[in-house]
């Protein structure tokens, strides 16, 4: 058992022996009360886990069922009390041993999300790095939880207190596993909850790892705890009596769907759903920077982010520099093994996702949409690489609003450009959606940004840049994608409840 846990901890260069058939991962993906644990439910229905570079089967999901599920969130429970009664800086100690740890293993880290996901060891690293830098941020906040102290007539007064809401789960997303992960936990820890997470049965495998890093930094048994599964083991924790809190990162149907669950014990949920967000280039934009930034929202981690800008609007008089420029820059993007760092597009994430990302560029072209580039299958020259499933980061021109590559979420690498003429008519457009993730605006003109910033429909906006999530920033969306924040300093009140205490310090006044 130690001797297959510690290839999980290997350089990147042996992550590859992960999916050669030279090592199997069987090591229990579960884990709660301090240690990883096998699940009953999952020895009879296991789940085969796909390596996105290769396509080879890279170990087997043990599903959580209502007894596992119920254990990891009676962990929970014990280790809320001492973990809440703790000041802000014993907590905090702790988080800051975390995110050495995880500073201290960024490499292995990568690899593995790299492995489990598909994206560049590039992006893996960045998102390795996000994830302590959060771990940190909380850490210092932990320290500065404060309520408000109201003084009233007579020498009485009131005051507030911020207390944590118990056991909160956190339900992750394929995307970005290691990161959201801590993203999650990380703020629900400072304000002395504890946490049961499940990963998407997708990416099942860096996730136990930061569970493991947190107790070796010395938190409680049970303060975090991994429970796998799918919709089943996601219900069971909306639906359990002792849970708080649901923080949800995926799709807006499934969010309906817990939102609905949580609804029935009246609990707190965060969700952060999907977009389909508006990127606006003026024509007084600097080019350069606004190429970068259409090909930053579209095209980081093979597209499959929630916030991207995927509706790109260029004012008529520039299209054809845009284009011609987008273009070749997209099909210069270096596409092949993840673990290599030359690439900068790995793999989509799974067989039956490639084939849905690749339907919707044959819809677009049936709608009378041009494909100026890519879009198409792509095999590496690596014998070893050709089960993967990659594809040809696509740039679609001569787009209309009413098109499927406009209207809907694709999650792959699939710019879909368009032409305005007006600030009026590009707003009009930009919000023409039932999403509201993010948006993105480029131009030189300060008050225009400020101005069209200000009429822009989302939770997240990018004045000459995209896809930039800062941790001291909250991020989340309006409309249907989503409810609450994750990140910044606003996130603690998503994991704290408000008490009010009134202190007489004089007689009752009484009418009676």
């Amino acid at each position: 058992m130690l001797q297959r846990l510690a290839v999980l901890s290997r350089p990147p260069a042996a992550a590859r022996c992960l999916s050669s058939g030279s090592v199997d991962i069987t090591i229990p993906l579960n884990f709660w009360a301090g240690q990883r644990r096998t699940s009953q439910e999952g020895k009879s229905n296991k789940e085969k886990v796909y390596e996105p570079a290769t396509g080879r089967v890279l170990c087997h999901l043990e599903p959580c069922g209502a007894m596992e599920v119920d254990q990891a969130v009676k962990a929970a429970k014990l280790a809320f009390g001492p973990w809440s009664r703790m000041s802000g800086m014993e907590r905090s100690r702790v988080l800051i041993e975390a995110a050495h740890i995880i500073e201290a293993r960024r490499e292995d880290l990568a690899a593995m999300e790299v492995v489990n996901n598909g994206k560049s060891i590039t992006e893996a690293r960045l998102d390795v790095d996000s994830a302590r830098l959060c771990v940190e941020y909380y850490a210092g906040l932990a320290s500065t939880l404060a309520g408000q102290h109201v003084q009233l007539p007579g020498g009485s007064f009131a005051y507030t207190r911020r207390e944590p809401l118990g056991v909160c789960v956190g339900i992750g997303a394929w995307n970005y596993p290691f990161q959201i992960a801590a993203w999650k936990s990380a703020p629900a820890l400072a304000c002395g909850n504890s946490m049961v997470f499940k990963p998407s049965p997708m990416t099942p495998v860096t996730a136990v790892l930061l569970a493991e890093i947190y107790a070796q930094a010395g938190a409680p048994e049970g303060l975090f705890n991994v429970v796998q599964g799918g919709q089943e083991t996601g219900g069971l924790l909306c639906r359990h009596a002792d849970v708080a809190k649901v923080s949800f990162t995926g799709s807006v149907p499934t969010g309906q769907k817990i939102m609905e669950m949580v609804s029935k014990g009246v609990k707190p949920v965060t969700l952060e759903l999907g977009g389909k967000s508006p990127l606006i280039i003026f024509q007084d934009s600097d080019l350069e920077n606004a190429v970068r930034g259409a090909l930053m929202a579209n095209f980081l981690s093979q597209g499959q982010v929630c916030s991207n800008g995927t509706r790109v609007f260029v004012q008529k008089e520039i299209v054809p520099q845009f284009v011609e420029e987008v273009v070749r820059r997209t099909e210069a993007i270096p596409i092949g093994d993840p673990l290599l760092d030359s690439t900068r597009m790995g793999a989509l994430v799974s067989r039956p996702h490639l084939d849905k990302v690749l339907s919707f560029v044959d819809q677009a072209k049936k709608e009378g949409a041009t494909v100026l580039c890519g879009g198409e299958p792509f095999v590496p020259a690596d014998p070893k690489l050709r089960g993967g499933y990659y594809m040809t980061p696509c740039v679609l021109g001569d787009c209309r609003d009413e098109m499927s590559c406009v209207k809907e979420e694709i999650f792959g690498p699939v710019m879909s450009v368009l032409s305005f003429q007006t600030e009026e008519e590009v707003l009009q457009r930009a919000n023409n959606t039932t999403m509201g993730l993010a948006a993105g605006v480029f131009t030189r003109d300060v008050r225009r940004a400020h101005r069209v910033v200000e009429r822009l429909e989302a939770g997240s906006c990018f004045i000459n840049n995209y896809n930039i999530t800062p941790v001291e920033v909250p991020f989340g969306g309006f409309k249907m994608s989503g409810i609450g924040r994750e990140n910044g300093q606003v996130t603690a009140e998503h994991y704290t409840q408000l008490k009010t205490v009134f202190v007489e310090m004089g007689d009752v006044d009484s009418l009676f």
